[in-house]
């Protein structure tokens, strides 16, 4: 069965190329397109889609309430939020009102039907640069709690997982918590994108996460990369 997508965004050409992306691919359905919360909410009621792919600033209601409502009314519909804001202040809140994903503008065409697929089969997908950014926020609060009273914090030792990925492996994680996609990971190392797919999703199944950001926040938790 198809993945059946409503996209609503107020500009309507951003949308119209987001539809073109989405069409090419065979198990993609746009169902419906709408400007504005209000649009998406009657949307989701008429069509029950899969995938709701959302601007976060729109008139009447922003895309962030949009979410709130359609989650609360729909909770089975999964919505990817899009936003020219990596600020961890957008994305926590976006992320907070029930969003499963959550997309720069400045995505390529890549990331954003490796979204819909990792969110439509129950993940969860963050553009790279805000997990980046989030796991930055989340080292400083980290590195905060472990501050003694004088202020010291201390050193956190980067031990690789090398018991569990290869050396590849390990580089290619590090990538990932650097905020790197999938071709600025081909590029830094030298490999092709088609590669770098498979090495992500060894990483994944080795330690058995559902998606790369999931594979990040486990890394920083257990000291396996570096946030610079």
């Amino acid at each position: 069965m198809k993945t059946s997508i409503v996209i609503i965004d107020d500009h309507q050409l951003f949308r119209e190329g987001v539809k073109r992306i989405l069409d090419f691919e065979s198990s993609f359905e746009v169902v419906a397109e709408g400007d504005d919360g209000d649009e998406a909410l009657a949307l989701v009621q008429a069509h029950n889609p899969d995938v709701v792919i959302m601007d976060i600033n729109m008139p009447n209601i922003n895309g962030v309430e949009a979410t709130r409502q359609l989650i609360d009314a729909n909770p089975n519909t999964k919505v990817i939020i899009l936003s020219i804001h990596d600020d961890e202040s957008y994305v926590t809140h976006a992320l907070k009102s029930g969003a499963n994903g959550y997309l720069l503008k400045e995505m390529d065409a890549d990331s954003l039907v490796e979204a819909v697929k990792v969110v439509a089969d129950g993940g969860s997908y963050l553009h790279p640069k805000v997990t980046h950014n989030l796991v930055k926020e989340f080292r400083r609060l980290s590195a905060d709690g472990q501050a003694n009273g004088a202020g010291m914090v201390q050193t956190i030792e980067i031990r690789r997982p090398l018991h569990i990925l290869t050396r590849r492996e390990c580089e290619v994680l590090q990538l990932l918590a650097d905020g790197k996609s999938n071709r600025g990971i081909g590029d830094a190392l030298y490999i092709s994108e088609k590669t770098v797919k498979n090495h992500v999703s060894n990483i994944l199944q080795k330690m058995n996460v559902n998606d790369r950001t999931q594979a990040v926040v486990v890394a920083i938790k257990n000291g396996w990369v570096e946030v610079k």
